[in-house]
């Protein structure tokens, strides 16, 4: 069994899509696995997040909502809508540790960015 190291609801958007998914989202292993619930057994899809960065989306992005943070690797880019802040900032920090390379560590800055330190 995996370990579970955030779950929690959050909106989806592609970035050519005009509206939000609501899914469970269990980040794990260096994985998002996505639900339709939190009651579903098996996950409709997952997203192994190697290689990806997480950041803030700049003014470009077509998304303009807060709350919202971006996933991107190459020509993938996907959005995710947190419901507060605080929630917001969890994901934001747990994935970026999950996928930041190993001698580093770091926290978000209040304006979203992330301060990194060397171990």
């Amino acid at each position: 069994m995996m370990e579970n190291q955030l779950s929690g609801y959050l909106l989806r958007k592609f970035k050519n899509s005009n509206g939000w998914q609501r899914l469970w989202v269990i980040f794990t292993s260096f994985c998002l696995f996505f639900y339709k619930t939190h009651q579903e057994d098996a996950p409709l899809a997952s997203l192994p997040l190697l290689g990806y960065t997480v950041s803030i989306p700049s003014n470009s992005d077509p998304v303009n909502c807060r709350h919202v943070f971006k996933l991107h690797f190459k020509s993938h880019v996907y959005f995710f809508r947190a419901d507060s802040e605080y929630t917001w900032r969890r994901w934001m920090e747990v994935i970026r540790r999950g996928v930041s390379s190993p001698g580093k560590i770091g926290h978000l800055a209040e304006d979203g960015s992330m301060v990194n330190f060397p171990l």
